[in-house]
């Protein structure tokens, strides 16, 4: 995007991110909005609209400053849109008054009796902008860009840590890779990225397998070198942390052949690291059938091969062969307070009330799964939340439960993962996304 020349379809991408955001107030997920809108003007929307969600609740307590009255939701959404767009903090995409114009104009071509009403709240901001910031900035809300009770549980849970935490979360995040170890090497990689003109840096850190490359500018995959022939995978780098958690390392690794099962495995992304990293007979399962075929695409272009089934982690009566796992990853389904920089519609889709049956979904796919594991065997817990409530204190409980019946937790397990710079749980790489991780050990 340029400040100097708008694109001739600025108006148009202003009207499609309104329409994004609106259905993402109406409970759609971002993925779902974005589907429906022109393929030619796609990435240009999903653009705006991800700049837009991560200054809403700045933008959202402006027009209720400037118009206390709330307009239709398409209008709303596209006049928050515009603030948000307008939002000093890290320079507006466009010059102010081209996209003032051109928010005018998309009202014009959707709601023309609105388009009054859109150049009078926004000139009105241009005009007043210092004054109107500096009262928004007064609300938490407006502050960091999230809902307050999001706030408040982060400040519970982080007393420390939480104001860079919510800060963190509105920063683009890196594009790290993860090269398949069966057809290259980290380090070739990295000089064929070199032939094709970008850069990256490995980590080196035995917690990611070695195979992880972080990108000193992100691409699109079209562009990565043998992206379509399996070489490599696009994974962050906390998420890279499950094979070589879940695998051990000499005496205390799987045997070849272990059998492990990936219990909530879509779209495939640690399934196939397994399967990249060691020789095994692994089980992925997934309860959605669409989902679990993006497991199978995943693995078949990474030239992987799995058994994959369709059933509920939580009724292995449905899909168990009686036959006891070796090894189980359990990546639960959770808020994704971990992973908001990449989909920053997750703050505003999510609700307090999410949590406590998040937490015993969570409960409810650790008891069964733990029957199910042999004698000697590990379960790797994890979800991508930094809240408590999806981690820690599912720990906690577990042993209390299970303890006295042979659980223990493995002292490498590395716990809640905060997406900082400075965590020192994460000090062996980049800032990564938000994960808990814990390995319950069968004796």
């Amino acid at each position: 995007m340029s400040a100097a020349s708008p694109s001739p379809a600025l108006s148009r991408l202003i009207a499609g991110c309104a329409d994004a955001v609106a259905a993402v107030r109406a409970g759609r997920s971002l993925d779902e909005a974005l589907a429906v809108i022109d393929p030619a003007i796609r990435p240009g929307v999903q653009a705006l609209t991800f700049h837009v969600l991560r200054q809403l609740g700045a933008a959202t307590a402006l027009r209720q400053r400037l118009a206390p009255k709330r307009p239709p939701a398409w209008v709303d959404a596209l006049v928050c849109s515009a603030l948000a767009l307008l939002w000093p903090a890290g320079g507006p995409p466009y010059a102010p008054h081209t996209l003032v114009d051109q928010a005018v104009a998309a009202a014009r071509s959707r709601a023309a009796a609105a388009a009054g009403f859109v150049n009078a709240v926004l000139r009105r901001f241009l005009r007043d902008q210092d004054e109107l910031v500096a009262e928004a900035l007064r609300s938490p809300v407006a502050r960091f860009n999230h809902p307050r009770w999001w706030i408040d549980r982060l400040r519970d849970d982080w007393p420390a840590q939480w104001a860079g935490l919510l800060d963190a979360a509105n920063q683009r995040p890196p594009m790290t890779l993860r090269v398949n170890r069966r057809r290259a090497d980290a380090a070739d990689y990295l000089r064929r990225l070199e032939a094709v003109g970008r850069t990256g840096v490995r980590l080196d850190a035995e917690a990611f397998g070695g195979q992880a490359v972080v990108l000193d500018a992100p691409c699109p995959v079209d562009a990565l070198p043998g992206f379509a022939d399996g070489d490599v995978s696009v994974q962050d780098a906390a998420a890279q942390r499950a094979g070589p958690l879940l695998l051990g390392a000499g005496q205390r690794g799987l045997a070849p052949g272990a059998r492990v099962l990936d219990a909530c495995a879509a779209p495939g992304g640690k399934a196939a690291q397994l399967l990249e990293l060691a020789d095994l007979d692994l089980l992925a399962l997934d309860s959605d059938a669409a989902r679990l075929e993006r497991v199978r695409q995943t693995l078949a272009r990474l030239h992987l091969q799995a058994e994959v089934a369709l059933g509920d982690a939580g009724r292995p009566a449905g899909w168990w062969d009686g036959r006891p796992f070796d090894a189980i990853l359990l990546d639960a389904p959770c808020s994704g307070s971990g992973v908001e920089r990449r989909h920053p519609d997750i703050r505003w889709l999510r609700r307090a009330a999410d949590l406590p049956r998040l937490a015993e979904t969570q409960t409810r796919l650790l008891e069964a799964l733990w029957p199910l594991l042999a004698p000697g065997g590990r379960l790797l817990f994890a979800t991508c939340s930094i809240f408590r409530a999806e981690g820690q204190d599912h720990v906690d409980v577990f042993l209390q439960r299970h303890g006295a019946q042979g659980a223990c937790l493995d002292p490498a397990s590395p716990g809640h993962l905060l997406p900082l710079p400075d965590n020192p749980a994460d000090a062996d790489g980049p800032s990564g996304d938000g994960f808990f991780y814990a390995m319950f050990l069968k004796t």
